[in-house]
């Protein structure tokens, strides 16, 4: 193994592994399934306790463990190598603390709008459907494209002291916002499965991954499918 590539795996291989940690969790101990809409409505129909709103923090951190941590390997990359070696515990600490609070709070947005398509299409298949048309709105906007291509550019980051520190936090703040931009209908899909949660993760978690092999591109109506991701599986046929 390169020098290159030993430093890429100090980054990818931890990161994999809390992500499958959390997969794992997910499925032994699934607190995910109660961010299904029909678990949020009897939660709310008794009066959300301070123990099920717990319930549903958690779920809503684990998910965001499993699916998020893969897409954060080329921006923690970027952070620790123009980072100092003494600082870039640190770094990261403040980049993951800023991009997970973010996202904690759009993780409220889209719990309340998964409530309201429930609640205004009652029938699981129609708000599922109704949540499909939204996300393939979004995702084949110039919206979107804008998006994805903010997220691809990482900043320049300062090394030293305080500056440095605020940089980190800065950084996974921008890159938070454009990665909620991003990702958010798609997001909302597994909220909506009373049935197949996990499968609907899974398949985000996929279609997620592989939107972000592709190169930025000039923002406009289009299709955008894993068109790269698949090139590249098949290619290791």
């Amino acid at each position: 193994m390169t020098p290159a590539a030993r430093e890429r795996a100090q980054v990818r291989t931890p990161m994999l592994f809390m992500s499958a940690a959390a997969w794992i969790l997910l499925v032994l101990q699934p607190a995910g399934g109660a961010l299904a809409s029909h678990c949020l409505l009897a939660m709310l129909g008794t009066n959300l306790s301070s123990a099920a709103f717990a319930k549903l923090a958690l779920g809503w951190a684990l998910m965001l463990v499993a699916m998020m941590l893969p897409l954060l390997i080329a921006p923690v990359r970027h952070l620790r190598d123009r980072s100092l070696a003494r600082r870039r515990a640190c770094a990261i600490g403040l980049f993951v603390a800023a991009y997970a609070g973010v996202w904690m709070a759009a993780g409220a947005v889209l719990i309340s709008l998964s409530l309201a398509v429930w609640s205004a299409v009652p029938a699981s298949s129609a708000a599922i459907a109704l949540a499909i048309l939204i996300a393939l709105a979004w995702e084949f906007s110039p919206a979107k494209q804008r998006c994805l291509n903010r997220g691809h550019a990482h900043r320049e980051l300062a090394a030293f002291g305080r500056a440095a520190d605020l940089d980190a936090l800065r950084f996974g703040l921008t890159h938070a916002l454009w990665c909620v931009g991003s990702c958010w209908a798609l997001m909302l899909l597994p909220l909506l499965f009373s049935r197949g949660h996990m499968a609907a993760m899974a398949a985000v978690s996929l279609w997620l991954f592989a939107e972000r092999l592709e190169r930025p591109m000039t923002p406009r109506w289009r299709f955008r499918g894993p068109g790269k991701a698949v090139r590249l599986a098949l290619a290791q046929w």
